[in-house]
């Protein structure tokens, strides 16, 4: 990469009203993602020592086939939603209807299918049961995903985070008790899908309050359009999921429900990571790449942010990748049981998926913003395709570490992809020679220092190896002066970054 690109220059500001709004909304957002994300996180760890290797396997089967199912059902047609409301408000009611109208019909269809789809796999019936109970959540969760699109395009934010944090903690809350009283995971199914209604009945609540009603009849024009447009989106979501969630569904067909449990003890870790370093930063980050990309005067911003963008998500996530490689045994069996410790190799492959998976999303998100989902469509559908053909070839041979092993691989081949058809002012694939020494050598110390450290005791490892990468970075000179520019401002854009800019301060002007 070239080092030398200032980034003094900054976007066209926004007004302070907006900007205020705009922070607020995104503050809101992102405060209920993260505390969301948090729960669901501490409660699959909870649930799957309560659960048992098996009985987890046998979940995460009926969850993987009901995610695969959501974009089926919504047909990403959120998005569209609430774009179109938010700027003509006064046909929220018809938009309101026509969603009512197709969504219910597709998610029979989606109901259907991952019933189907149990039988084709040659699950047993115990599975085939809990999907046909797990799926009538597509059913429950329906009204409420309607009224949530319309409240966050009539920005209402607020109340929306607020019955999303609730139905979380309420999931959670009905999901214990039902297991405490010893109905198993019909009981979890069940207490998902009560939670599931009463969030649709706070929603529409809501949504009634903020004035907005159904439109009969039925407005063709605005239901087909619906379908036009949300179709690449809903397939580029479907092939996303499925893409994740394939290693689940193919290990328990190739090999059974335990190595599945091992595999998906591992993920949870995996999606932690990425939920906290990855998936919330980039929705924050949204807004700011939209208008270094559309900034005037200024056509290698949106390529200067995506460059160094990636760069912070590779320092960042170096580190942990590290960590996990060395002392995933020191982490699975204290956190899960010793029934979970073959959980910490497939942790070992799996947290690599993590490290490269972040950095592609940073190009994916780059390719939204460009307005070229077809070809992230066309990039996801090869990396599906490669994903599948390693699962049949490595989890006969590896068992579910041959599982994590394709969806690195898989992941290495999206990635690359992604970078080949990148294209933007500012950005060059191209890392330079001296930084490329700098970031190997800085991973290699740490490496080597965790290695030699964790043989004294494992917290010394860990702790020692952190310390040491974090005095690399900011004495090796890894970071440019650009770098800690951008990151300033990074800093400035992310809620709660105003606290943070209190104690540290740069000489540079925030345009954003």
């Amino acid at each position: 990469m070239d080092d030398s690109m200032s980034a003094e220059t900054s976007a066209t500001p926004i007004s302070g009203v907006e900007a205020r709004r705009v922070a607020r909304n995104a503050g809101a957002i992102a405060a209920a993602r993260v505390l969301s994300s948090g729960a669901l996180f501490i409660w699959q760890i909870v649930l799957s020592a309560w659960l048992g290797v098996r009985e987890l396997g046998v979940y995460s089967t009926v969850m993987a086939l009901f995610a695969v199912a959501v974009p089926v059902a919504s047909f990403s047609m959120g998005m569209i939603v609430i774009r179109d409301v938010a700027r003509r408000p006064a046909d929220a009611g018809r938009y309101l209807t026509a969603t009512l109208y197709i969504q219910t019909l597709l998610a029979l269809l989606a109901y259907v299918g991952i019933n189907l789809a149990a039988l084709l796999l040659g699950y047993e019936a115990e599975i085939r049961v809990y999907v046909a109970i797990a799926g009538l959540s597509l059913f429950s969760d329906l009204i409420g995903n309607l009224c949530f699109d319309q409240l966050i395009a009539h920005e209402r934010m607020v109340i929306a985070s607020l019955v999303d944090v609730g139905h979380v903690l309420l999931r959670i809350a009905l999901a214990a008790l039902a297991l405490l009283a010893g109905f198993g995971l019909p009981g979890v199914y069940v207490a998902t899908i009560a939670s599931g209604l009463l969030r649709s009945l706070a929603l529409g609540a809501g949504l009634w309050r903020a004035g907005v009603r159904p439109r009969w009849p039925l407005d063709r024009t605005i239901a087909s359009l619906l379908v036009i447009n949300s179709a690449p989106l809903a397939l580029s979501a479907f092939l996303s999921l499925a893409y994740q969630h394939t290693d689940k569904l193919m290990t328990t067909s190739l090999i059974g429900e335990t190595g599945t449990g091992y595999l998906h003890a591992a993920f949870i870790i995996i999606y932690g990571v990425v939920e906290l370093l990855s998936t919330t930063v980039l929705i924050a980050t949204y807004p700011l790449m939209s208008r270094a990309y559309m900034a005037e005067g200024r056509d290698d911003l949106f390529g200067f942010i995506v460059r160094k963008l990636a760069l912070f998500t590779l320092l960042v996530s170096l580190p942990l990748s590290l960590t996990l490689t060395f002392f995933a045994h020191d982490l699975m069996t204290p956190l899960l049981g010793q029934n979970f410790a073959p959980s910490a190799q497939v942790l070992q492959v799996l947290i690599w998926y993590a490290l490269v998976t972040m950095v592609a999303n940073v190009f994916a998100q780059a390719f939204m913003v460009q307005n070229r989902q077809r070809r992230l469509l066309v990039i996801r559908a090869s990396g599906l395709g490669v994903n599948i053909v390693l699962n049949l070839l490595l989890i006969t041979r590896l068992g579910p570490v041959g599982a994590a092993l394709a969806s690195v691989l898989a992941e290495l081949f999206v990635l690359a992809l992604l970078l080949y058809n990148f294209r933007a002012p500012g950005w060059q694939t191209r890392l330079s020679p001296g930084r490329a020494l700098r970031m190997a050598a800085l991973g290699l110390a740490v490496a080597a220092a965790m290695v030699l450290l964790g043989g004294i005791h494992p917290a010394l490892g860990v702790g020692g190896g952190l310390a040491l990468y974090i005095a690399l970075v900011l004495a090796g000179g890894v970071l440019a002066s650009d770098d800690w520019d951008l990151l300033y401002r990074l800093t400035a854009a992310m809620p709660g970054g105003a606290l943070l800019l209190r104690y540290w301060r740069r000489d540079i002007p925030l345009g954003w």
